[in-house]
């Protein structure tokens, strides 16, 4: 009786019911990452010839990107054990901060690059990260990724406790007035398509799980269709994306249809079973982006069909047991976070995917834990 009555005490104090760690979860990001790395090994001599042939270097070795790849994921771990015993409440009182360093340092990276400064490193026209010398480059969407998930998580959660969840003027509004912010960031000054999109797909996740009525959620959709129109049309190159995408492989432009008419025919040679480790032909510079955008399609030349149906089941499982742990949680902040991190990776997978396999218009978004890059790695573990 006393036993009994003890535990309740126990359980009065802690308010939560407590839960045994879930794995799976930690299992399946990990066999996705070694996965990552043995596609680094198997193309990284390849795309360390190509870079230097194309800025006459010696510089970049046989094992760069398969050893920098190795340091972001003892980093990624590091991190993982961190936060795993960091204390929740820990992280719930410092989501603002996190938001706002990530804001800032996105402020900081756009001043940089408006005013030529080294610090902020331009690719095709587009300023995504911080050139940090030897240490590499970090990109800063990766800080407000997560600061957008844990500060939207304790958002929703207050309004949900409130009943406020459906209202425009003191929900809604605000919370667009947010992403409105991160949008001018990342798409408007950034040119980040691609992550902009996963952002509106965290938010999404979260408003699903916060329990926003049909009708609303509608409305917030054809807000959003909208908003990512007028996008589409004040850029030219988006313009250029979509009339590629939708005249498919009748484009007689063969530079418009260059990227995703050699990730197709990438997939297509992998045949069943794949070429082979070091055998790929498209990551000797024919197709860009192969150890980033491009993982996708490099993989199923190297793996084949039965490859990527193995990196397909992976993320899967990994993101099926994502949504199971957020019906187990009982605390509605715990779930919210939980929700926007399956949004997170799901939209990048999606996107991904889709753009490889000309099932969407190619945007530039890394696959989450096989792309080569540091800061996406080490976050999402994180």
């Amino acid at each position: 009786m006393m036993d009994a009555l003890k535990r309740a005490v126990q359980f009065s104090l802690e308010g939560v019911r407590k839960h045994k760690p879930d794995y799976q979860i930690p299992l399946y990001m990990g066999l996705l990452m070694l996965l990552g790395l043995i596609v680094m090994y198997a193309i990284g001599p390849q795309r360390a010839h190509v870079l230097n042939m194309a800025y006459a270097t010696d510089f970049y070795s046989s094992t760069y990107f398969f050893t920098k790849q190795a340091i972001s994921l003892a980093m990624a771990v590091a991190v993982f054990i961190v936060m795993a015993k960091l204390p929740y409440s820990y992280i719930v009182t410092h989501a603002k901060t996190i938001f706002m360093v990530g804001i800032g340092s996105c402020v900081v990276l756009a001043l940089a690059s408006f005013a030529h400064l080294g610090i902020a490193q331009c690719s095709l026209g587009a300023c995504r990260w911080f050139d940090l010398g030897p240490f590499g480059s970090v990109q800063p969407a990766e800080v407000l990724k997560l600061g957008l998930v844990l500060f939207v998580a304790g958002f929703l959660s207050y309004r949900i406790r409130m009943g406020l969840v459906n209202d425009w003027y003191k929900t809604l509004i605000p919370l667009g007035a947010i992403m409105a912010v991160v949008v001018f960031f990342i798409i408007g000054l950034q040119k980040d398509m691609g992550t902009g999109i996963a952002m509106i797909g965290i938010v999404a996740s979260m408003l699903v799980v916060a329990g926003v009525k049909l009708r609303v959620g509608l409305m917030l959709v054809g807000i959003s269709v909208l908003a990512g129109i007028l996008l589409i049309l004040i850029a030219p190159h988006r313009l250029d994306r979509i009339s590629t995408f939708l005249a498919g492989d009748t484009i007689e432009d063969s530079a418009a249809s260059y990227h995703i008419a050699h990730a197709k025919i990438a997939i297509g040679s992998g045949g069943l079973l794949g070429v082979g480790i070091g055998n790929s032909v498209q990551a000797t510079g024919y197709l860009p982006e192969a150890i980033n955008d491009s993982v996708f399609a490099i993989m199923g030349e190297t793996f084949g069909f039965v490859g990527l149906i193995v990196v397909l089941i992976l993320f899967t499982a990994l993101l099926m047991r994502l949504l199971l742990a957020a019906d187990r949680l009982n605390g509605v902040t715990e779930r919210l976070m939980v929700a926007g991190v399956f949004g997170w990776l799901a939209s990048h997978v999606v996107l991904n995917i889709a753009a490889m396999t000309g099932v969407f218009p190619l945007t530039g978004i890394t696959l989450p834990l096989l792309s080569f890059g540091g800061t996406s790695i080490v976050f999402i573990a994180g």
